[in-house]
């Protein structure tokens, strides 16, 4: 499968994987972020009630 064939999401998270590649930015570090902004996304699409934690 080609990436311009491909989803949106997939074409995306390679987009993501080659940024934080290239900023040499430790693995944990990068998923540590991703939790952050999983979580955010999450409540934009189901929003919690009260801060996350």
């Amino acid at each position: 499968m080609s990436l311009e064939n491909a989803p949106d999401e997939v074409k995306l998270a390679v987009d993501l994987i080659m940024l934080l590649e290239n900023h040499d930015i430790p693995a944990e570090t990068v998923l540590k972020a991703l939790e952050i902004v999983r979580r955010d996304f999450e409540g934009k699409i189901s929003p919690h009630p009260g801060p996350l934690p």
